[in-house]
């Protein structure tokens, strides 16, 4: 079990979800797991975000990639987890997963889910701010992908998350990048033109700039490393890593060990 913080010493001041935010997703909860409906692009960028976190976690605590469950031991928190699309990989790697989301109806949608395909996953309906407030114990991977930029308070939200993360843990955000691109892109092409969201799914004035993710996850105590670009290829119809995060983007960042320097 991971030692436990001085969960004393790291109490939210605010509570970071958007009620607004939440409506979105809670009204198209329902359709998480069809790979034809509104979260068809997820759907199709999932495996190149999973190679990348597995990637991730592979290179930070040396697992073993040739086992069947190389994630066994570690502890994970999967924060605004929707319908469960990284959570049940994450767990059939052998992770022992916490799913949090704001929205009950996802939550609903992800255990029912989870409980068809046989997975034991500790889903809870609420936010990061409850957790800490319950003392929780800190996590040796938190992931945060495709979620702050639908918080209230993203400064805020990111450090919280980041108090989390124990000694020797990894974090994982994604996101998008504010950027003229970006915009074009992600809001006017997938939801207006191609139709691939929902319209209104994105804000563009919440979109964060890699500098804005980097600032309060260093001032939390991590180190953090330069972005991973995610590209489209419009012509291959999939996903890539790229060196381009003007669009899309993630990011790592680690808790040095008790007693690093």
């Amino acid at each position: 079990m991971a030692d436990k913080a001085s969960t004393s010493n790291r109490r939210p001041e605010t509570v970071s979800i958007d009620t607004d935010e939440v409506a979105k997703f809670s009204a198209i909860a329902a359709e998480w797991w069809d790979p034809h409906g509104k979260f068809k692009p997820l759907h199709r960028f999932n495996p190149t975000r999973l190679a990348y976190i597995r990637n991730v976690i592979d290179q930070h605590f040396g697992t073993a990639s040739d086992t069947r469950k190389p994630f066994k031991g570690l502890r994970l928190l999967d924060i605004g987890c929707g319908g469960g699309l990284v959570s049940e990989p994450m767990t059939r790697l052998g992770a022992s997963v916490t799913g949090i989301d704001a929205s009950t109806e996802n939550i609903k949608t992800a255990m029912t889910h989870a409980k068809q395909h046989g997975l034991d996953i500790d889903y809870r309906a609420g936010t990061i701010e409850a957790l800490i407030e319950n003392d929780e114990p800190p996590f040796d991977i938190v992931l945060n992908l495709e979620v702050v930029e639908h918080v209230a308070n993203p400064d805020r939200f990111l450090s919280d998350c980041a108090s989390l993360v124990k000694p020797g843990g990894l974090t994982i955000v994604a996101t998008l990048n504010r950027t003229a691109r970006a915009f074009a892109l992600a809001i006017v092409g997938a939801e207006y033109v191609l139709g691939w969201l929902p319209r209104g799914t994105h804000e563009f004035e919440k979109f964060l700039k890699p500098s804005e993710i980097e600032a309060p996850l260093s001032g939390s105590g991590l180190k953090v490393n330069p972005p991973q670009g995610v590209s489209y290829n419009p012509i291959l119809a999939e996903w890539r890593l790229s060196n381009d995060h003007a669009v899309n983007y993630m990011m790592t960042a680690s808790r040095p060990p008790d007693g690093a320097a």
